[in-house]
């Protein structure tokens, strides 16, 4: 076994925290940020909305049903660092072919264990999230420090050019039975999935409800999109600000009222300012498994799963246009829209919810219907 080396992660406002590495040598710089689940870190390495992020885990234990095959977000993990307080020396899971050490040293990810997770946490939500640098090769503590400080911000960057397809595919599925159609619908619907950094079990959950996807590149235009005949557009999830994608948010504008839409995470937050409204960069942001939502027409409250730095901020949306439809009851952030004119939707969180609660997987069932009503208009 490779000998552990101390690592050392410096935030920019001078806090140092030292560990061990378990995964990749060497040096990154991201914005530290924490994820409250207890299980599913291979979906959070892989998922692309970390791309730029180093990823604390409060859970403690990390590692002990290995890396399997099966439960991934994209073809390989997309955070610029991994904190963990205890990485599981042994892994046991019938699906699981090697350990989660392996793992991020063959795909070139830092892992750091032994830190502090919790005081890591609970300054992150004091202060808010910020940048760092995560070091094995540098144990400088002033220089670390003044790299992380003169590290690139996410504030106004473009890292969905990093993370999406870079030429259009068709999502075909193996034959896998856990991903066997369990929702089948009279109608076959052709949907086209603007890759702002999809994650694949959006793709899944799509081909569950019956539906033809292909996947177009973020850069996309209108004609494009369009040329496809599809009877709905599916904005994905993606990483970073959403204001750092004008490209994006000019060709949702000119979709708009052209065919339904349904946006998940970052194309919530596009759709939002294709819609005329602004966003803002949350304190230390919404990650996990455990986020309580309120329907504000039903009352029914549903536990989502969440990954996200920036909200849509509802004061700047045209109430005769666009309905506010979920809240977050933790912080009262905007959840959910719904266009009053077009077939529009959209929620904050991920409702194809892998690793995390099932509560809100009926939406994708809601796009269906969408799509069967527009084209039965």
């Amino acid at each position: 076994m490779r000998s552990k080396q101390k690592a050392l992660l410096a935030l920019e406002d001078g806090k140092i925290f030292e560990g061990r590495s378990f995964g990749f040598l060497g040096e990154k710089a991201g914005e530290v940020v924490f994820n409250t689940s207890m299980t599913g870190y291979q979906e959070i390495l892989t998922d692309p909305s970390y791309k730029g992020q180093i990823v604390v885990m409060t859970y403690p234990l990390i590692g002990n049903y290995g890396i399997n095959q099966e439960d991934i977000e994209s073809q390989d993990p997309k955070v610029e660092g991994f904190i963990i307080r205890e990485n599981s020396l042994i892994f046991s899971n019938w699906r699981g072919i090697n350990s989660l050490s392996d793992y991020l040293i063959r795909n070139h990810i830092m892992g750091v264990e032994g830190m502090d997770t919790r005081a890591i946490t609970k300054h992150i939500r004091l202060v808010g999230a910020m940048k760092a640098v995560l070091s094995t090769k540098d144990l400088d503590r002033d220089r670390l420090i003044e790299k992380a400080k003169t590290s690139p911000s996410l504030i106004g960057r473009d890292l969905v050019k990093e993370v999406t397809c870079s030429h259009p595919y068709s999502w075909t599925m193996g034959n896998d039975p856990q991903f066997s159609c369990t929702h089948m619908t009279s109608s076959r619907f052709k949907v086209v999935a603007l890759d702002y950094g999809v994650k694949l079990n959006i793709l899944r959950a799509l081909h569950d409800w019956n539906c033809d996807v292909t996947v177009l590149p973020a850069s996309s235009r209108v004609e494009t999109v369009l040329s496809y005949h599809p009877d709905g557009i599916l904005l994905s999830n993606g990483p970073g600000d959403p204001e750092g994608v004008p490209y994006a948010i000019e060709t949702i504008r000119q979709l708009i009222g052209k065919k339904p839409i349904f946006g998940i995470c970052l194309g919530h937050q596009l759709l939002g300012l294709a819609l005329g409204g602004r966003t803002f960069k949350l304190k230390f942001g919404h990650r996990g498994a455990n986020q309580p939502v309120k329907d504000l027409k039903t009352g029914k409250v549903m536990i989502t799963s969440q990954n996200h730095g920036f909200c849509v901020d509802p004061h700047s949306l045209n109430p005769s246009e666009v309905e506010l439809t979920q809240i977050n009851l933790n912080d009262q952030t905007l959840e959910g829209m719904r266009h009053k004119r077009f077939p529009i939707v959209s929620v904050q969180y991920h409702p194809e919810a892998s690793p995390g609660p099932h509560d809100t997987q009926h939406l994708f069932g809601e796009f269906v219907k969408m799509m069967e009503q527009n084209s039965n208009a």
